[in-house]
């Protein structure tokens, strides 16, 4: 099984269609993606009416769990818990906020703001992850993510030490915009185990944990 919460269409930066990339997913052997494309004030509804659209018509038709999403990006930390409720208003299942990547100029504070939001699913490429911020995020059940896109993956280790230290859960995700960005579960398991996990706590960040969030996700839908 092969989950990945993290892609992106041309709806924001990506090179596909958001119905395309879903179905190379199911090509590729998914069971489940959330289609999470760049979000802030001026673009979240207009994003959220396409994705929920796309989504629905991809589920009706394969066999795959097609997850619309948005992923909260450069937003003012201030102004995260409110973008992410209307997220929620919106139709978006999944939620996550662009972390403090160690390539990108991402606001202070965006992190802590993240693990702080109850409406927050997942903080992707948290990049130098704070111990605060670590427990934060396992006491809110906010997810971490360990990727396998380029110099966001800079922190990887970082975050899953923290994450083991303050038993916070880990995903293992794409942040896809082409398709050779797609995951296989090979290159996932070898994304979590280059982060140094074990072997036991790859298999909960690529399995339990992804099964984990769908199960949270199921009540909202």
């Amino acid at each position: 099984m092969l989950y990945d919460f993290h892609t992106h269409t041309f709806l924001s930066d990506g090179e596909l269609l958001p119905i395309e990339l879903i179905r190379r997913a199911v090509v590729a052997g998914y069971t489940a993606i959330g289609v999470t494309d760049h979000a802030s004030a001026g673009n979240l509804r207009s994003l959220l009416d396409a994705l929920v659209a796309e989504c629905r018509l991809a589920e009706r038709h394969w066999d795959i769990r097609a997850l619309p999403g948005v992923e909260l990006t450069h937003v003012p930390p201030g102004a995260i818990a409110e973008l992410a409720r209307e997220a929620r208003a919106a139709g978006a299942r999944l939620v996550l906020v662009h972390g403090e990547s160690p390539i990108e100029p991402v606001a202070p504070g965006t992190n802590l703001a993240a693990v702080s939001c109850p409406d927050v699913d997942l903080l992707a490429h948290p990049g130098l992850l704070a111990p605060e911020e670590a427990d934060l995020a396992a006491r809110g059940g906010v997810f971490l993510e360990l990727t396998s896109n380029g110099g966001h993956a800079l922190g990887n280790g970082r975050v899953a030490q923290q994450a083991r230290r303050a038993g916070a859960r880990l995903l293992v995700n794409s942040d896809t915009h082409l398709p050779e960005d797609l995951l296989s579960e090979a290159l996932a398991r070898r994304i979590a185990l280059g982060a140094g996990l074990s072997e036991e706590e790859a298999e909960l960040a690529l399995l339990t944990n992804p099964q984990e969030l769908l199960a949270r996700i199921a009540p909202r839908e």
